[in-house]
């Protein structure tokens, strides 16, 4: 499946702002089953500088700095995907869950693929005793370490509810917990406190979903929004594997991975700092359309 991407992203400031430095996060990147075709961004005001780099997870990060004064500020990705991904792996037959914990513990690798990086609490996920034995009812003696982790993702399925009004990005994980309310990022993040306080490697990730609208509408344009989901490594042989919560599902051939990291902190789409109004509006619209 060829999916071309359009993310918008609108600042409007209440007064003008007279510089800008910023950390873009927002160019995908080859990886399992997922193939960058083209993928570009498009500034307004145009910046004075703008570098590349690839940060340690191997993400893709754009740094720019704007020195016009502007009241608005636009950055738009356009992004043109291919996904085509293996099935995914028969969880019975991966190994139990102590066998991967005691394995990630005694990793003694350090690169950005190491399950060492994703065991620890880390800014929005620290330790939370209370997701830690959420999860242990599914994490029984001897358990095949994907077929728990996909209990665990239903049952939450079942006891969470989507709600857009419920949570912002600085709330507390243990508050989305207890309201049993949040999105996409909320859950991810619970999903993997609860995985971590176990002592299971899990990382966050960044992206898009492809939304199918209802039967017989049309699908409106800026409808789509960025995703999170978790990935979990499973062992040496069958590494890391991608669950969604919000939605229930492995991930497939609809899900398009932009970033990964630690939690939101590590992969955030637009950061920086500006100098001049205190006040703004963010206005975010994502279009992702499969290609007929």
């Amino acid at each position: 499946m060829i999916y071309d991407i359009r993310h918008l992203t609108s600042y409007t400031y209440g007064s003008s702002v007279t510089f800008s430095h910023c950390a873009l996060r927002l160019l995908p990147k080859d990886g399992a089953g997922q193939f960058v075709m083209s993928a570009s961004l498009d500034i307004d005001p145009v910046p004075k500088d703008l570098n590349q780099r690839v940060c340690f997870f191997g993400n893709r990060v754009t740094s720019l700095t704007i020195e016009t004064a502007h009241r608005r500020l636009e950055v738009e990705a356009n992004i043109s995907v291919e996904i085509e991904r293996d099935p995914p792996a028969d969880a019975k037959l991966t190994p139990a869950w102590e066998y991967v914990r005691e394995s990630a513990f005694s990793s003694s690798s350090i690169d950005p693929d190491s399950p060492v990086h994703f065991i620890y609490p880390s800014r929005f996920v620290p330790h939370y005793e209370s997701a830690a034995d959420y999860a242990r009812a599914h994490f029984t003696p001897g358990r095949p370490v994907l077929e728990a982790a996909i209990s665990l993702m239903q049952h939450m399925h079942g006891d969470f509810r989507y709600d857009a009004k419920a949570t912002i990005l600085s709330t507390p994980l243990s508050e989305a917990f207890e309201k049993r309310h949040g999105v996409c990022q909320d859950f991810a993040h619970i999903m993997i406190a609860a995985l971590r306080g176990i002592g299971l490697p899990a990382a966050y990730i960044s992206g898009y979903i492809r939304t199918i609208p209802p039967e017989g509408q049309k699908r409106l344009q800026g409808a789509d929004a960025m995703h999170a989901w978790v990935s979990l490594w499973c062992g040496q042989g069958f590494g890391w594997i991608d669950l969604d919560p919000t939605n229930d599902m492995l991930i497939g051939n609809d899900h398009i991975v932009l970033a990964r990291g630690r939690d939101y902190a590590d992969i955030s789409p637009v950061a920086g700092i500006i100098l001049g109004s205190r006040e703004q509006d963010v206005d975010v619209q994502v279009d992702v359309v499969p290609r007929i």
